[in-house]
């Protein structure tokens, strides 16, 4: 399976005012490893860029002024999503300013989500940690990935940090109860920082370890803990 983790940087918010994506940044991932193939390119948008957009990402019109336009690198963008699955954060961000760049082009009637599946990360994210702060840098912080290269935003930097973020969230697996008190299990839950690695696809086979009577004990006696400290009791045992 193919997946293209997709970023952007944009000289706004608001692709419908006319603001234009000003770097695009691509990374594949083939069969659930992050490949060496990657898309890259800085974008002349042929307007100036918002004071808050270079804030964010430190690109200014002097930098693009040399850089092709999205008509020049269309040809190459297209022949390198297709066949693969989008993994993007804020997908409709994203999504919504490419298929402006596309609009532009005469004789080209092209939605981007028609010509690929799209995966939002953000969305897959909010229900998997909902109540949660679910920005680029949470997830990192969350699974593990570390972003302290990541001073501003940049397009492939962001696409290379989501291709881990994507593989930790889809293949990794959560611890969910610490080792502490079982009295006070509840709070301890809510201040555990899950911590995720990618499981190898080549390792060699994992033993099967039955739970002995002592541990079906203190298993049972987490649940009864569980059920008195909520008023809807215990899921577990529902």
């Amino acid at each position: 399976m193919r997946h293209i983790v997709l970023d952007t940087e944009t000289t706004g918010l608001e692709a419908e005012l006319g603001h234009r994506v000003i770097e695009i940044g691509c990374v594949e991932i083939l069969n659930r490893h992050v490949t060496d193939r990657r898309l890259h390119y800085y974008l002349q948008p042929d307007r100036e860029i918002d004071e808050g957009a270079a804030a964010v990402h430190g690109i200014t019109n002097a930098f693009l002024a040399d850089k092709p336009r999205f008509e020049d690198i269309v040809d190459d963008f297209l022949e390198f999503v297709r066949e693969g699955e989008l993994v993007i954060h804020n997908a409709s961000f994203d999504i919504g300013f490419i298929n402006a760049e596309l609009a532009r082009i005469d004789g080209l009637d092209i939605h981007l989500e028609d010509l690929c599946p799209v995966v939002d990360t953000l969305m897959m994210a909010r229900k998997m940690h909902p109540g949660q702060r679910n920005s680029l840098d949470a997830l990192c912080k969350r699974y593990g990935v570390s972003n302290e290269h990541r001073e501003l935003h940049g397009a492939l930097l962001d696409a290379q940090l989501l291709s881990e973020v994507y593989l930790a969230m889809t293949g990794g697996q959560s611890s969910l109860l610490p080792e502490s008190d079982p009295s006070n299990i509840g709070q301890e839950i809510l201040n555990t920082k899950r911590v995720l690695r990618q499981i190898d696809s080549d390792r060699i086979p994992l033993p099967i370890i039955r739970a002995d009577d002592a541990e079906l004990a203190s298993h049972e006696s987490l649940l009864e803990t569980i059920s008195q400290a909520s008023e809807e009791g215990c899921l577990w045992r529902q």
